[in-house]
């Protein structure tokens, strides 16, 4: 059991940072008066109004594992909240806390406790990308013996509205076998996934997991999910779980609206963790709050704590355009659009300077069956970068933008220089021919899967800035259909590079950032 005082303190800095964003419910161990008084005059922390205590008794902190999960019946209309069996049966406090949530917050709660949709699942070892893709490692059909997977897969749809259930080989030195511990969904396509030097500790598995899942699954836009790698560094005498160290991550972060609190060990480290993450959500504070204490225990922030959804979600979702030679044609943005009230319109705002104004255009209904919105930015010329995002206004007035710190953070693509492409015209070899490596930026694994429509000869190679050749990928002949390629970035030079792929008929080039 973890003392007190090591629990407060990194709770307080849990609540200085999450009660600027939302009303944080804290656990108060029976000592409600005691805990605002410690806030305030032992960890220095103000209490405001979104900081609310909730007198309720438990056994641990980890309550992502025991506490309640929230889910929007017919996606964007109730939420309720989902219980499942907790499996650390004889911590009974723990285990009647999602009760007593809910009555807090007035929710109607479904819970797994009973046959025949008995399931003992655990919160550290569930993600979902909020449109039904969910990730557990196998360990939720270890404590499940009593059904078969498809049982498993249908209580999961039934309570969570999951398929497809995704399920990964549990890890050798991960002894609690969650996936938070080296994982994180950043978005709905887009990955963060832990990283040990090459063969290390539980390196080897994680890797294997992931071409599991980019061989077989797809995200929910139907295209390859993006990886972003960020390391599990060393404990402070410089072991490795396999090596008896504690199991340190930077994946077990959580969510607060524009924040994200991210647990950190050691400058060395913190330092490059808190770049990657800063890079790939531009526009969010990402602040570090120290976990050395607590992470011999097997958890971070993701594990001690849990989120509630608002009652009233406008849903906003689009795949982020990707670079593009097309300098004649507008850019279409589209993007699902939801609320239950209805929307009453949508914009879309693009710029390519942000130190200036966005320019503004109305987005209009293009598939109403399934709540599509669509949008044109002009075309722009080649070398340009655009910025843009997404607002929308609900019948009720509710207003959301996406990304939810735009206009701070925006999605953008660069208009490349088509002098790149050689051969016939580019839009043959396009229209034949697809190129899209991810992660990108990228500062491990790169996956290059090469889509065709044609049988064709294909060479394959990566160059630098300056147009010479630095590795030779492949040289043949791939049939219809997706292959895929993989490029090992660890031992590269931090810049920019091209990746080109030739056939007959002309070449496509992608660029790539290596960190």
């Amino acid at each position: 059991m973890l003392p007190g005082a090591v629990i407060e303190a990194i709770l307080a800095g849990i609540i200085r940072y999450a009660q600027e964003e939302c009303i944080k419910s804290n656990r108060a161990y029976e000592r409600p008066s005691q805990a605002q008084s410690d806030l305030i005059n032992v960890y220095g922390v103000p209490v405001g109004p979104n900081v609310v205590f909730l007198n309720q008794a438990s056994n641990s902190i980890w309550i992502r594992d025991y506490g309640a999960n929230p889910v929007y019946m017919n996606d964007v209309d109730s939420l309720i909240l989902v219980d499942w069996k907790y499996n650390r049966p004889q911590r009974v406090q723990d285990d009647s806390l999602p009760r007593a949530y809910a009555r807090h917050l007035n929710l109607d709660l479904y819970q797994t406790t009973n046959a025949p949709n008995r399931l003992v699942h655990t919160g550290g070892n569930y993600m979902s990308d909020g449109f039904g893709n969910g990730f557990s490692s196998e360990l939720v059909l270890d404590e499940n013996t009593d059904k078969t997977e498809t049982e498993i897969n249908n209580i999961m749809n039934s309570f969570m509205g999951i398929e497809p259930y995704i399920k990964m080989q549990t890890l050798p030195y991960d002894g609690i076998h969650h996936i938070d511990m080296h994982m994180k969904l950043l978005d709905e396509e887009t990955l963060l996934i832990g990283e040990y030097p090459q063969g290390i500790a539980d390196g080897p598995q994680i890797e294997a997991n992931m071409l599991y899942v980019l061989d077989n699954y797809t995200s929910v836009f139907g295209t390859p999910y993006k990886i972003v790698r960020i390391v599990q560094p060393p404990d402070g005498n410089d072991r490795y779980p396999n090596q008896n160290g504690d199991y340190r991550t930077y994946s077990n972060a959580v969510f607060v609206n524009k924040t994200v609190l991210l647990p950190v060990y050691e400058e060395q480290y913190d330092t490059t963790a808190l770049r990657i993450w800063r890079e790939n959500l531009p526009g969010y504070r990402v602040v570090g709050i120290n976990c050395n204490s607590i992470i011999s225990a097997s958890g971070a922030i993701h594990c001690i704590t849990h989120s509630v959804g608002v009652n009233d979600p406008l849903l906003i979702s689009h795949q982020a355009l990707h670079d593009t030679y097309d300098t004649e044609n507008n850019y279409q943005v589209s993007a699902l659009i939801r609320h239950r009230s209805g929307i009453s319109n949508a914009k879309l705002y693009w710029t390519t300077d942000t130190t200036q104004a966005y320019e503004l255009v109305d987005m209009t209904v293009t598939d109403e069956a399934n709540h599509i919105f669509t949008g044109f930015i002009p075309a722009q010329p080649a070398g340009t970068e655009v910025f843009y995002f997404i607002g929308a206004t609900a019948e009720s007035g509710k207003s959301q933008v996406r990304p939810i710190v735009a206009p701070d953070g925006s999605w953008s693509f660069m208009v490349l220089d088509s002098g790149l492409v050689t051969g016939l015209a580019k839009q043959v070899t396009e229209n034949l021919f697809s190129l899209k490596a991810f992660p990108n930026p990228a500062s491990g694994l790169v996956c290059v899967p090469l889509q065709s429509e044609i049988p064709l000869s294909v060479k394959l190679e990566v160059l630098d800035i300056t147009g010479r050749v630095v590795e030779e990928v492949f040289e043949g002949r791939i049939q219809t259909g997706e292959k895929r390629f993989y490029l090992h970035t660890q031992n590269w030079q931090p810049g920019i590079y091209l990746i080109r792929a030739t056939t007959h008929s002309g070449s496509v080039v992608q660029r790539i950032t290596v960190q």
